[in-house]
């Protein structure tokens, strides 16, 4: 009954902390009228969450780990409600900003912690299926976040979104205070603050330069600028550690296939999935005319394949071996996305709920042996760390999806659009997006729309091109068969020295 009470505490947490990264792009519009907010300043009320919450995961799983996952639970809760009240009270663009930086802080505590408690609470035996759970409440609760949001916004305005966010967080802090056990390493190894602030700072440099990519172009000198900085920070990171005792994170952890497998598949997952909800909200709106709520209605499809085939996928990796449902279901995702790149402007629901179905279910496969491989690679007293990284999978493999399908899309798009006879005005609002086309509308806004579904065609072709890639990286790197170590990886976490988890390298 407590252990049962812990999944449920830690996954309402975990889907109050996922459900924000999506649900405010459907407020989006309603804050900029409200608060006067420019493009630019709408674009870091999203983008601020997002920079802070994947620069602070490492850091804050160190922390979690030396301290307690419940205390970082708990502290993180308390951010991220207090911060959430103030951004419901607040009219001003920038501390709006400000505050959901805020709410990144908080949510670097919450998420590691939900998982690490999962893997410490739970025994072996039952440890997958609960991992499985977490990883189909992961993967829904944006989709289930951007549902609340539309309904939201039918009867109230932008800070009802916030106000939600309030409730979700306080009983998510009362369930935990109650049902959550501490758990921490007995002899906490002294904290690795360099590592940390290195590893900080270089995220946060790679991912405001994807961020602001699609803004800037991938040529300026901003962005390949960033890239370059952030990458060369994170090589020190990593030379650091090498030569640390008790690292923040060891890099030669990499060498363990399954971990490196699971890093891998995790972030291009959520590439293929954050870049698709990115490309298909605008052409639900704006191309099939729904209204915010039937847009996020449209995607409930997905969940509909996501949760059966997670709670399926635990009993096919005990009976084939991890590596069938995991690469079947990137092959899946793959499938799912490639239906979806035929979409037309006059397509029927049914063609999209075809696409939806194996993509949710292709993601409820291959998340929860890719979450577990990570996990179950490190020690039980670095189980905060090994949450992290795989959070941290998942926002980095985000951003680059929003970034690299939207400039596909955007290039596409562009290339496509043939404003001739109609004034410059016009034809550099519909150049600028298809929004800035719809608020124009006739003949401008259909040429727009028919070159927004060519780059969604292009977009999506390239989510599952890199879908059907990431299910042959993984197949090379789990192997052609259950080997003797794959069977004892299952029973017992991999030391991160090791190669196979039964012998350490020098």
């Amino acid at each position: 009954m407590r252990q049962g009470a812990v999944l449920a505490i830690t996954c309402l947490a975990l889907a109050t902390v996922v459900a924000a990264m999506a649900s405010l792009n459907v407020a989006l519009p309603d804050i900029a009228r409200h608060t006067h907010a420019d493009q630019t300043q709408q674009s870091w009320i999203i983008d601020a969450y997002s920079l802070v919450f994947a620069s602070m995961l490492l850091p804050a799983g160190a922390l979690g780990d030396r301290f307690g996952r419940r205390r970082a639970l708990v502290v993180g809760l308390v951010v991220y409600g207090a911060g959430s009240a103030l951004a419901a009270l607040t009219s001003d663009p920038n501390m709006l900003i400000a505050l959901r930086a805020v709410l990144g802080v908080g949510a670097a505590l919450i998420m590691p912690a939900t998982l690490s408690t999962i893997t410490s609470s739970f025994p072996r035996a039952q440890r997958a299926r609960a991992v499985s759970i977490w990883a189909a409440v992961a993967g829904a609760s944006g989709v289930l976040g951007l549902l609340a949001s539309g309904l939201l916004l039918e009867w109230w305005s932008w800070p009802s979104v916030f106000w939600f966010n309030v409730v979700l967080a306080s009983v998510a802090l009362a369930g935990t205070a109650v049902f959550v056990p501490e758990s921490a390493d007995a002899r906490p190894a002294p904290l690795d603050v360099t590592g940390a602030l290195l590893a900080a700072a270089g995220i946060a440099g790679l991912v405001y330069a994807v961020i602001e990519a699609p803004v800037n172009g991938w040529s300026d000198p901003v962005t390949l600028g960033g890239i370059a900085l952030g990458l060369l920070v994170l090589a020190g990171f990593v030379a650091y550690e090498l030569r640390r005792r008790h690292p923040l994170l060891d890099p030669r952890i990499f060498r363990n296939r399954r971990f490196a497998a699971g890093s891998l598949s995790i972030a291009l997952q959520f590439f293929a999935l954050f870049g698709f909800m990115f490309v298909v909200m605008q052409y639900l709106q704006l191309v099939r005319g729904d209204s915010a709520l039937t847009a996020a209605l449209s995607l409930l499809a997905m969940p509909i394949g996501m949760i059966p085939a997670s709670r399926l996928s635990p009993l096919l990796t005990t009976r084939l071996g991890v590596r069938g449902p995991w690469v079947a279901g990137l092959l899946m995702l793959a499938a799912g996305l490639a239906v979806l790149a035929r979409l037309d402007g006059a397509s029927p629901y049914g063609q999209i709920a075809a696409g939806l179905i194996p993509l949710g279910a292709g993601l409820g496969l291959a998340m929860p042996p890719a979450t577990t491989a990570i996990t179950d690679a490190l020690p039980k007293e670095l189980q905060n760390v090994g949450s992290a990284v795989n959070d941290l999978a998942r926002e980095l493999g985000g951003a680059l999806g929003i970034a690299v399908l939207g400039s596909i899309l955007t290039a596409v798009y562009r290339d496509n659009l043939h404003m001739t006879h109609v004034p410059s005005r016009v034809a550099e609002a519909a150049h600028s997006s298809l929004a800035g086309a719809a608020a124009v509308g006739g003949p401008v806004l259909r040429q727009a729309q028919d070159a927004f579904v060519t780059g969604l065609h292009a977009a999506l072709f390239g989510g599952a091109i890199t879908a059907g890639a990431t299910a042959v990286a993984v197949a090379i790197l789990l192997g052609r068969r259950r080997t003797p170590a794959d069977k004892a990886a299952r029973r017992a976490p991999a030391d991160p020295m090791t190669h196979s988890g039964r012998e350490r390298t020098p």
